[in-house]
């Protein structure tokens, strides 16, 4: 059968993109909803899904506009009330300038350094100025009458058993120190309902901070001359016991003159050193001399080979004499015989020349030892003598280090007491000349006009909290109900493509509210009518002859559905058959005022073939199988064999098969038919089910493998609904809706039809 004519209806639910093959869903007009979700997916993962745009946004607080005025009055008003009911304050500012550095009168180094240096040191003097002490000084300058102005507008205020008045803590909530940026001036304001004694109040903290900051470099600087009086009289007292102790220690150690006999001492060591040098020299050479005389008597050598020995004057001489004694002994012997007179006198002389060499060889080598034990001692005696001069030298040196420590000791205390006493003098004189660390530069004036309360600020303030408030109220309203109502919780947080909108309408019988006839709304038509449309888009609901439509809880409308779906069906030429699956609270028999006598419970249980219990034509191409009663085990019923037998055949027999099948968040009926069918279509009555419900109901569904077609937004409060979809209640559509045959011309086999 081909698709009915592109209406301007079926365009703004989609018709048109879904033909030009966009994946754009079943949305529903506003921009914003039906976009991105392709097929029947759930929880789309598509980056182009429906979200929440401006719009919707404004329409949450359309819907809630009462709450968004009420909290919007309530907090004017109480701003109003406020502000008209506050005692008006008047404000006056006393500047003062902080000088970065300390005047100087005399050049003097100050006690207390109050030079600004850095940012901290600035805040320094701003928390001076802050402090409770500058605040009991200005508390103490109010008296009589002033004090009694200055607690006045408090004590109307205060009720008869309140605490007594703090007057230090309202000086201190109604001062304020604002340092001017960039600048070493710090402005000083203060509030109160006499502008008069505002004024005064600020000047006296500005004079009360200078005054305070004087007096205690004077007070500070008076505290310092005694402390430097009392560490001068210490430090003396110091210095002569250490001028007595070094005095002891000279008269002790003899060092009466330390340097002289330092110089003493070190000319002896220097003659001790030399006299050790030459001894040791003189030691070696007699040792020498010695040794070898040693060396030649081991030997039987003769020591006149010894050139020290021969060298002697007395050996040389008799070693001369016994020379010539031999020559003469020769020459004698030669002409004279051995007994001659002559030649006997010339041996006897030869043997007292021989004998006298030899004692004087003696005489000379006992020497020679004798020289050798003589240098010997010497070089001890001088060795001991330069050991105890340098041991002499070591204590005097030892002395001499203590001694130098002590006088060093009395010479650092002395310059230390020195320093004491003039810096005393020096601060006794600054102590007594008054500087300051600032000045006033603008005394406090009286103010012209009250400083507060702020009307335009504060209505301002009301104006913006109400909205505000008024704003966060409506969507925190918004997120607590978590009720479906909107295209975007049907598509975004369900997870299914809106198929359609039916309005809520009244029964056609007042009697009977489950009676059915044709709705005479033309909305309500053409809710039906794009409803056939959004399933004849798409190819799985093109060729789907098994329908079946469910909801979350009783009472959504898909009993109605379900019927105005066969009906539209039927209407354009299909074979359509509704069969009514709720065996436990069936409607569609009253819905088409027929009898409940025979129907699925019979062919499920008693193998009654269905055309037997099939009642025909209850509207022109529309045939009916109720429910047969009630069934006390329905779920037994539909698993029967007899059931799936019955559908095979059905399908044979009709072009559509449309099912009514009880809520899937009550019982578990309609998971037991789907896998039957080709497809479904779930009903949520606006305003009605709660999101978490629909989303697991609709999940446990699209779990099962058969298709989805979408969801049909049922029972529309159009007082409400409107915020949501306004689109639909646009007139500009007005003149398309469709109207019954019955007031048309031209009417065709009793369907609708639309106005050109």
């Amino acid at each position: 059968m081909s698709s009915p004519k592109q209406s301007p209806e079926s365009s703004r639910y989609g018709v048109g993109a879904a033909r030009s093959g966009r994946s754009t869903g079943y949305g529903y007009g506003a921009p914003g909803y039906g976009g991105g979700y392709g097929d029947y997916g759930y929880g789309a993962s598509d980056p182009t899904a429906a979200q929440r745009t401006f719009q919707d946004y404004v329409l949450i607080l359309r819907e809630r506009i009462w709450y968004v005025a009420t909290a919007f009055l309530l907090v004017l008003a109480s701003v109003a009330i406020f502000t008209f009911t506050r005692t008006p304050m008047y404000q006056s500012v006393a500047t003062v300038e902080i000088f970065r550095r300390t005047p100087q009168v005399m050049n003097v180094q100050q006690v207390m350094d109050s030079d600004v240096r850095s940012a901290e040191d600035l805040n320094t003097q701003v928390n001076i100025l802050k402090s409770t002490t500058i605040i009991q000084r200005v508390f103490a300058r109010l008296k009589g009458e002033e004090l009694a102005r200055f607690l006045a507008p408090y004590e109307k205020k205060r009720s008869a058993d309140a605490k007594p008045l703090d007057a230090l803590e309202i000086l201190e909530l109604n001062r304020n120190v604002v340092p001017q940026r960039l600048s070493l001036i710090i402005g000083i304001e203060y509030k109160h309902a006499d502008k008069e004694l505002a004024a005064k109040i600020a000047n006296l903290f500005a004079d009360e901070y200078i005054s305070y900051t004087a007096h205690t470099r004077v007070d500070e600087s008076l505290k310092a001359v005694e402390e430097l009086e009392s560490r001068a009289t210490e430090q003396r007292k110091k210095v002569d016991d250490i001028a007595r102790a070094l005095q002891a220690y000279r008269e002790k150690n003899n060092l009466v003159s330390l340097d002289q006999r330092k110089d003493i001492s070190t000319e002896t060591l220097k003659a001790l050193n030399l006299k050790v040098s030459q001894s040791a020299a003189d030691l070696q050479d007699a040792e020498t001399r010695w040794k070898q005389v040693m060396a030649a008597r081991q030997r039987g050598a003769d020591l006149l080979t010894l050139s020290f020995i021969a060298g002697d004057a007395a050996v040389s001489r008799l070693q001369q004499q016994v020379t010539d004694a031999n020559i003469q002994v020769k020459q004698l012997s030669q002409r004279y015989r051995a007994k001659y007179p002559k030649t006997v006198e010339a041996n006897n002389t030869l043997t007292e020349a021989q004998q006298q060499l030899e004692h004087a060889i003696t005489t000379t080598t006992a020497q020679i030892e004798a020289s050798y034990q003589a240098a010997l001692q010497n070089h001890a005696q001088a060795r001991a003598a330069l050991a105890t001069q340098e041991m002499s030298s070591l204590n005097l040196d030892r002395f001499g280090v203590e001694y130098t420590n002590m006088e060093r000791d009395f010479s650092v205390n002395e310059k230390i007491l020195e320093s004491l006493l003039a810096r005393m003098r020096e601060t006794s004189m600054s102590g007594t000349v008054e500087t300051q660390n600032a000045r006033l530069v603008d005394r406090a004036v009286p103010g012209r006009k009250p400083f507060s309360p702020k009307y335009a600020l504060n209505f301002a303030i009301g104006l913006a909290g109400g909205l505000a408030l008024g704003v966060a109220l409506a969507f925190f309203v918004a997120y607590l109900d978590d009720r479906v109502k909107s295209a975007y919780d049907i598509e975004a947080v369900v997870g299914l493509p809106l198929l359609s909108i039916v309005p809520r309408f009244k029964p056609t019988s007042s009697n009977d509210p489950e009676s059915f006839e044709a709705p005479k709304d033309p909305e309500v038509i053409e809710a039906f009518s794009t409803l056939y449309s959004s399933l004849r888009l798409k190819d799985e609901g093109r060729t789907a002859k098994c329908i079946v439509i469910t909801s979350t809880v009783p009472g959504e409308g898909k009993s109605l559905i379900a019927r105005n779906l066969a009906i539209c069906f039927a209407s354009h030429g299909e074979r359509v058959l509704l069969i009514d699956c709720d065996l436990r609270r069936p409607t569609a028999h009253r819905g088409f005022k027929v009898d409940n006598l025979a129907g699925v419970i019979d062919v499920c249980t008693k193998g009654t073939p269905p055309e037997e219990v099939i009642q025909k034509n209850v509207r022109p191409n529309l045939d009916l199988m109720t429910s047969g009663g009630r069934s006390e085990n329905p779920a037994q019923n539909l698993t029967s064999r007899n059931f799936e037998v019955m559908l095979v055949e059905l399908r044979k027999r009709y072009d559509r098969i449309f099912i009514d099948t009880p809520p899937v968040g009550i019982v578990s009926d309609a998971f037991i038919i789907l896998p039957l069918s080709d497809g479904s279509i779930y009903s949520i009555f606006f305003n009605k089910v709660r999101r978490k419900a629909a989303q697991y109901c609709v999940h446990r569904l699209l779990e099962i493998g058969v298709p989805h077609f979408g969801a049909v937004l049922n029972g529309l409060d159009r007082n409400i609904g409107g915020y949501y979809y306004h689109h639909y209640y646009d007139k500009t559509y007005a003149g398309y809706y469709v109207t019954p045959a019955s007031d048309q011309k031209g009417e065709q086999n009793g369907t609708p039809t639309a106005k050109n």
